[in-house]
């Protein structure tokens, strides 16, 4: 039976299980001097139509973290909206690895930043008594399963770049928001004006890959130190680059992106078509978020679906669509909902 809790929850797909097993015979070299690692460069650079640098890490936080702590300074302002995932779901990482850096939790309709409240609190910037407006984090696709269209980025990246500040977005679900605005990589991050992508394949058919994109090779800095430091320097690094790299080959990415959107899509008007759910936000990328009555969460529960109403603002319940969900998980489940409704 499938669930929908989360896209954490499933396995990974053939390609990357294939990619993994050839990966698997001989010794090669450790700490990303393999050949799959050293590839990695141009897979990626081809992907997003520039020379990039990348790093393998394994997981969504280390992502985020090092790359902040790589872009603000110890005492440096983190604009981040509120309910995102840097600011509500990392057990303080960001602001641990930054060294004490401050996020600024912004409010936002859907889940995102707007340029206006953006530059309406940019302020300290030379007061040595407050911190130092450093750095915007984006995520997307959101935290609510909406996106930002590509003027929306551009927007509040000028702002930040205009006030001496760097552009930071968490890609944890990257490849959902690609497939939703139908835009090339290169159009949704550095032609944007985004200068460093934590970029996610865990959640879509990885076992255990993520990455950090530097789209300016300047911005990197200390961060393969950090990256060490931190534990990210993952000594049989082919094992998370070989996932990465059958994972962008002949469109894998974004096949499964698409289907998840896809059981998105279907799931968000069968949960809508209830007269006693209520969607909560627009559904437009692979997550669903919904309003459900107490005893309808309990007996889902008791069917097995495991159900948690208490997402972000604690008035909804979260369904995600995955890269392996089919229509008749889907069907399955609403005929459920039907059944103990």
């Amino acid at each position: 039976m499938a669930i929908f809790i989360s896209d954490n929850v499933t396995g990974a797909c053939k390609e990357v299980m294939e990619a993994l097993q050839k990966a698997n015979t001989g010794s090669v070299s450790s700490y990303g001097n393999d050949k799959w690692s050293i590839n990695l460069k141009k897979k990626f650079s081809d992907i997003f139509e520039k020379d990039i640098e990348v790093f393998p890490t394994t997981s969504g936080v280390a992502s985020n973290s090092l790359a902040l702590s790589t872009l603000s300074p110890v005492f440096g302002k983190i604009y981040c909206h509120e309910i995102s995932h840097i600011n509500t779901d990392e057990c303080g990482a960001p602001e641990f690895f930054t060294g004490g850096a401050k996020l600024i939790p912004l409010k936002g309709e859907n889940g995102k930043i707007t340029a206006k409240n953006f530059e309406e609190n940019i302020r300290g910037a030379g007061n040595v008594h407050l911190p130092q407006p450093s750095v915007v984090s984006l995520t997307q696709s959101c935290e609510t399963g909406t996106v930002y269209q590509l003027d929306e980025i551009s927007s509040i990246s000028k702002i930040a770049h205009d006030h001496g500040m760097k552009v930071h977005m968490d890609g944890a679900r990257f490849a959902n928001a690609i497939a939703s605005l139908n835009v090339s990589p290169a159009e949704m991050t550095w032609k944007s004006g985004v200068d460093v992508l934590s970029f996610g394949g865990t959640k879509n058919g990885c076992l255990i890959a993520e990455a950090v994109v530097f789209f300016k090779k300047e911005l990197v800095g200390n961060f393969p130190f950090l990256q060490k430091r931190a534990g990210q320097l993952v000594s049989k690094m082919r094992f998370i680059s070989a996932q990465l790299e059958a994972y962008l080959t002949d469109d894998v990415w974004l096949r499964n992106a698409k289907n998840a959107n896809k059981m998105a899509e279907k799931l968000s008007k069968g949960l809508n078509s209830f007269k006693n759910i209520k969607l909560m936000y627009p559904t437009q990328a692979n997550e669903v978020f919904v309003n459900l009555p107490n005893e309808l969460v309990k007996n889902l529960n008791e069917n097995g679906y495991d159900v948690n109403h208490d997402e972000l603002d604690g008035k909804a319940a979260r369904f995600v669509a995955a890269w392996n969900t089919e229509t008749k998980d889907i069907d399955n489940f609403l005929k459920t909902i039907e059944k103990i409704n």
